[in-house]
Formats: C-alpha cells, sequence, structure tokens
C-alpha cells in the first residue's frame, strides 16, 4: 500500500511538471528561431543574403492566448532586419472586431521601423474552426480592411513586388484560404513571369500540391501548428499527427520533395498560438528566417531562446 502512494505520489508530480511546462513554460517562454538559406531561382545578385522571415497562427482570440510570444517574435523578426516580413495567416481565432484590432497592433514594431509586411487570410481568419463551418465574410474584410490600413499588404491570389535601390525585383506571391473557398492557384502564376524569383505563402500547405511545377521552389504555409504536441519517444512519429490522420501531413518543416511538382519546395512554420488547447509540448512556437541563395536550401542554425 505504501509504495503505490509512493508511486501514485511521482506520477502526480510528473504530470503537473508536464503540464508546466506545456502550458506555461515552453509555449511563453522558448520561442524557436529557425535559420534556413533556401535557393531562389533567377535572383538577382542583390538580393542574395537578403532576408524574409515568417510568422503565422497569432490566434488572438484563443482562451488564455499566447500574445506575449507574438510581441517576442516580432521583436526577433525586426532585430534580424528582413528585407519582408511574411506571415501566413490566422491573425484571430474568432470573430470579433475587438480581437482584430488587438491583433493588428501587435504589428506596430514592424510598421514602426518600416519593414514590409505581406500576409495572407487563414481559414480562422474567415471564422472556420472547422472546414464546414459557416464562412464569415465580414469579419475577414474588417480584417482586411483593419490589416491595409496599418500599411500591410494582403493578398488573395495575387503578387507583391518588392523593388530595391538598383532595380532588381523579388515578387511575394499570396494565395487565398482553401478552407473558405478562396484559392485560385492559377490566377497569381498568370501575373508573374515564370522566370521571376519568388516565393509563394498561404496558410494551409494542403495548396502547395497544386502548384505548377518549378513554379514553386520557395513555398511556404503555416496552419497545423505543428501538431503543438510532439511524441519525442515515438522514434517513427514526431507528432500526433502522424498518428491521427490517415493520410501524409506536413506538419513542419520541409516536406518530401515527391509531394511538391517539379522542383518545388515547401516549407511549414509551426506557428505562434494554438487550437483547442492552449498547449504546447516539445513543439515550440516559430518564427523563421530564409537568407536567401543560389544555393539548396537547408538548414543552417537553430536558435532556440
Amino acid at each position: 500500500m505504501k509504495i503505490l502512494k509512493v508511486i501514485s505520489l511521482i506520477v502526480l508530480v510528473i504530470l503537473i511538471a508536464l503540464s508546466v511546462w506545456g502550458f506555461i513554460v515552453e509555449p511563453r517562454f522558448l520561442l524557436d528561431v529557425q535559420i534556413h538559406d533556401v535557393e531562389v531561382p533567377n535572383l538577382g545578385p542583390d538580393w542574395v543574403g537578403k532576408k524574409v522571415a515568417l510568422m503565422a497562427d497569432f490566434q488572438v482570440g484563443m482562451w488564455w492566448g499566447n500574445t506575449g510570444m507574438i510581441k517576442k517574435a516580432v521583436r526577433k523578426a525586426v532585430e534580424s532586419k528582413p528585407a519582408v516580413v511574411l506571415i501566413a495567416g490566422d491573425f484571430v481565432y474568432k470573430a470579433d472586431s475587438s480581437v482584430v484590432k488587438r491583433a493588428v497592433s501587435l504589428l506596430q514594431p514592424l510598421v514602426e521601423e518600416e519593414i514590409p509586411v505581406v500576409a495572407v487570410l487563414g481559414n480562422h481568419d474567415y471564422s472556420l474552426a472547422k472546414e464546414d463551418d459557416e464562412i464569415n465574410e465580414a469579419m475577414a474584410d474588417y480584417l482586411r480592411s483593419s490589416l491595409e490600413d496599418f500599411g500591410i499588404i494582403v493578398l488573395e491570389n495575387d503578387s507583391y513586388s518588392l523593388t530595391n535601390d538598383s532595380g532588381s525585383t523579388f515578387h511575394v506571391i499570396g494565395l487565398g484560404s482553401k478552407w473558405a473557398g478562396q484559392s485560385d492557384i492559377l490566377k497569381p502564376f498568370n501575373i508573374v513571369s515564370a522566370n521571376e524569383p519568388r516565393v509563394v505563402v498561404m496558410h494551409n500547405p494542403v495548396v502547395y500540391r497544386d502548384i505548377p511545377a518549378d513554379q514553386g521552389t520557395f513555398t511556404l504555409a503555416a496552419h497545423t501548428h505543428g501538431g503543438q504536441i510532439h511524441l519525442p519517444l515515438m522514434p517513427d512519429s514526431k507528432h500526433w499527427l502522424d498518428i491521427a490522420l490517415p493520410r501524409e501531413v506536413v506538419a513542419e518543416g520541409w516536406a518530401d520533395d515527391s509531394i511538391g511538382r517539379g522542383n518545388n519546395r515547401l516549407y511549414v512554420n509551426r506557428g505562434i498560438g494554438f487550437s483547442l488547447l492552449p498547449i504546447r509540448f516539445f513543439c515550440r512556437p516559430e518564427l523563421t528566417i530564409f537568407n536567401l541563395s543560389q544555393k539548396h536550401g537547408t538548414l543552417t542554425q537553430s536558435d532556440s531562446e
């Protein structure tokens, strides 16, 4: 009986420690700054070495949200001195004008530093917690206009051109929300010439599979949160999505080359906020910094803070 009490106490202590780690320590204090070199075909020489920063899935409005980590990620993005910051959707978790205002205000440091910021909207920005929920176009429009009034470029199946002092151009192609029925894959690729350097950004990585061959060699997405919970003791599974979903999942990092068409490449950011539960377990919030180069994109550094 005494042994059972000791075992029960040990189990309880472990559960409390894991809960403190997953609900408080990891998601609110430990930002993972991933730094990658990435190949961009036809990149002008003046763009080599420039940085592209990627953030996503703020989920402002989620109960016990993560606005403190958003502020930290924004500050770190500013410190990296990027040529552009990309935000891959899901600014908010629910349809509420006050939540929209709070989410947009968190980008103030980027605006003050006059760093170009280009964004796309995600499913939650249309109030879609599930794919078959009712679309809230009015709230998405309010978020879009609020971002644009703040100086943020919002793309939906369109492109935005960044031009440096020498006149060399780098394009950002932004795709609309898949769940909201706003994704028109071919439209932006008819706007930007096939030999122009670009980055493609979307919210839901499933859209990547339909990008024309060799047109998305530098493609970025989010949406999955990396699964939020990793299972480190299971060598064949990095996260619960590998087990729970009976289909191939790209939950984080570089996708396998076989998924895309031609030489397309996809990177999925783990995001900052949460869905359903405010927990991250061995799946830290992520800010990704890409160094533009003519080399094959590989991980060069991981700076967890």
